[in-house]
């Protein structure tokens, strides 16, 4: 069972696209996942490296490349945003998915992972985290503001859901023409789209297509931390759609760690994953090239077993 890794652990750290996959290629990974930070130059060098040092891609995630005229620390996967009520940024988001579709397509990879816009009400989730790194998780302060946060969300979503699906529905007509599935992700953020629910929705809206669930193993911890929901409920519930999953560990409400040097028991997650799913380990700094080596063992020790 094939194990990936993003380059989103080391892409900053290179302007030399060939010095940064080499560096990937050293570690034992053969496959990879083309990260949201690579400029249009980049791709390119990263295209004509593939074949010839045996590396593939399996998946990208939006933007990638980064959209024109934004610097690659600015240029983050809600740069701009599917859900935005402002139709010239919306229309941005679509057509930089487009061409993120479109490299997919050239690089031989099968999906493309979307983060897929936001409710615009402010982030409170990082004051809710604070208060469980305080121990104060079974405070009344803790599950007022946990409760502010979901209804402030679902009085506000209305609008914000419909253009996301407006904009899915563009994209996974071109997708479908290009023949690459289009991930959607578990969030971090509560304000994000979609959270539980509506990924139900879009994948039953979308039933039949292109679209499928995209798992984030960190991301879906720290909703189970904070009382949102438990982890295994995305997996119960959409495992049937499920594309493809972002393996990170997280120790408390610090996700992507190396797995392994985190909390999450990763053999919960096996009776789900199937041999055809896309397994990409999104481990990002501090981890090192040794953590992921004893991660990618782990990982694979587990679902091959």
């Amino acid at each position: 069972m094939s194990i990936g890794l993003s380059v989103s652990w080391n892409a900053f750290r290179y302007e030399d696209a060939e010095a940064m996959l080499a560096e990937v290629l050293a570690l034992g990974f053969k496959e990879i996942e083309l990260s949201f930070n690579l400029t249009v130059s980049q791709v390119e060098v990263i295209a004509a490296y593939l074949g010839p040092h045996g590396i593939s891609v399996r998946s990208l995630h939006n933007y990638c490349p980064i959209p024109d005229g934004l610097a690659r620390k600015v240029a983050l996967p809600d740069c701009y945003s599917l859900s935005s009520l402002d139709e010239e940024e919306r229309s941005l988001a679509v057509r930089f998915t487009k061409r993120s579709i479109d490299t997919a397509e050239r690089l031989s990879a099968q999906a493309v992972v979307l983060h897929c816009g936001r409710v615009e009400i402010p982030d409170r989730m990082r004051d809710l985290v604070n208060l469980y790194e305080k121990g104060l998780k079974d405070s009344q302060e803790f599950r007022q503001l946990r409760q502010d946060i979901i209804r402030q969300r679902k009085e506000t979503k209305g609008k914000f859901f419909e253009q996301t699906l407006r904009s899915i529905d563009e994209l996974e007509r071109y997708a479908r023409r290009k023949n690459i599935s289009l991930g959607i992700e578990t969030r971090f953020y509560y304000r994000e789209i979609p959270e539980f629910e509506e990924i139900g929705i879009i994948l039953e809206k979308f039933r039949g297509s292109k679209v499928c669930y995209w798992h984030d193993t960190g991301h879906a911890q720290v909703m189970e931390l904070l009382g949102f929901m438990r982890h295994e409920d995305f997996l119960e519930a959409y495992s049937g759609s499920l594309g493809g999953i972002h393996i990170h560990d997280a120790l408390g409400c610090d996700d992507h760690r190396a797995p392994g040097k985190g909390e999450i028991d990763f053999l919960k997650l096996k009776p789900y994953i199937k041999k055809d799913t896309i397994k990409v380990i999104e481990a990002h700094h501090p981890a090192t090239g040794d953590d992921l080596k004893s991660a990618k063992k782990l990982i694979e020790g587990i679902f091959d077993a």
